[in-house]
């Protein structure tokens, strides 16, 4: 998959740039959802220089996913950077009550302006941003209690902004998710398919199964062998497909002559994967002390 080489959706981001730019200046803070196993991968690298002279938040969405000594890793370094990061799962709703909190923090001296114009219960207005099918949704649903963006475990559903209120203080505005024009480190290409956000439709799944393959057997070997019941010592010698094969073999995946549906092992091994069924898994991890490159 020679990421480095595909753009997506290049209009989109025109379109979703234009609309951040537009709205930015009836906004308050910026809440910037990324995904908790891929949080280097999961930000959009244009979103900084768009919401430049905004509060940001950094919500670590699907947290419950992830590797939780990761995920406090993670947590760590943001705040390295001077950064408000929580951690926030979209399926069960951890950290949700954390939030606003997390907002009138970031946003302290924006209310002491308003105390002091007599404004004072006057909402914030937040802008969540994030790359598709990373939960944004599903936040604003917690948020509202009022169910009122469309939510589907796929990317690419919310395609217009829109406004919700809220009790809380604050109300919120859901922008597209959008993937970046070009990667240009093949990894993010692959972490960002892997975690979903990018349509199977447009990827080579066996290709990508197999590449998650590498990854379990290098990061998780304990968690990938004990959930497709394969040894160790049995596998050290395979080559990413043949360890895909493997799988498929190990839960029947078999066709006419004995040989192994490897597109049909590929879809159950990705779908395993994000459901969190195999465990709780990180792909990459932020810089070490030692100043490493990030990555697993």
């Amino acid at each position: 998959m020679p990421s480095e080489q595909i753009q997506w959706f290049p209009g989109h981001m025109a379109k979703t740039r234009r609309m951040i730019s537009e709205t930015l200046k009836d906004v308050d803070v910026v809440l910037e959802l990324l995904d908790a196993r891929i949080p280097e991968s999961s930000e959009n690298p244009e979103i900084a220089g768009l919401t430049a002279g905004k509060p940001r938040l950094v919500l670590l969405s699907k947290a419950s996913l992830a590797d939780p000594v990761m995920t406090e890793r993670w947590k760590k370094h943001f705040e390295a950077l001077e950064r408000t990061c929580i951690f926030y799962d979209c399926r069960t709703g951890e950290g949700t009550s954390e939030i606003p909190r997390a907002v009138r923090r970031v946003c302290a001296d924006k209310l002491a302006r308003y105390r002091e114009r007599g404004m004072e219960g006057r909402k914030l207005r937040a802008m969540i941003v994030g790359i598709p099918n990373v939960g944004k949704s599903s936040l604003i649903n917690r948020l509202s209690s009022a169910g009122k963006a469309k939510v589907e475990d796929r990317p690419g559903v919310t395609l217009q902004k829109q406004w919700v209120t809220t009790s809380l203080g604050f109300d919120l505005l859901d922008m597209p998710g959008v993937l970046w024009p070009k990667f240009d480190d093949r990894r993010v290409g692959e972490n960002l398919a892997l975690t979903g956000a990018i349509r199977d439709e447009v990827m080579d799944v066996e290709m990508l199964a197999s590449v998650l393959c590498g990854r379990l057997r290098t990061r998780y070997p304990k968690l990938f062998c004990e959930r497709y019941r394969l040894e160790p010592a049995a596998i050290e010698p395979l080559s990413d497909h043949e360890l895909l094969e493997a799988v498929g073999r190990r839960r029947g995946f078999l066709v006419s002559g004995g040989e192994v549906d490897t597109l049909r092992a590929a879809g159950m091994l990705l779908d395993e994967f994000r459901a969190g069924r195999i465990g709780r898994i990180t792909l990459e991890a932020p810089e070490e002390e030692d100043g490493s490159q990030r990555g697993l």
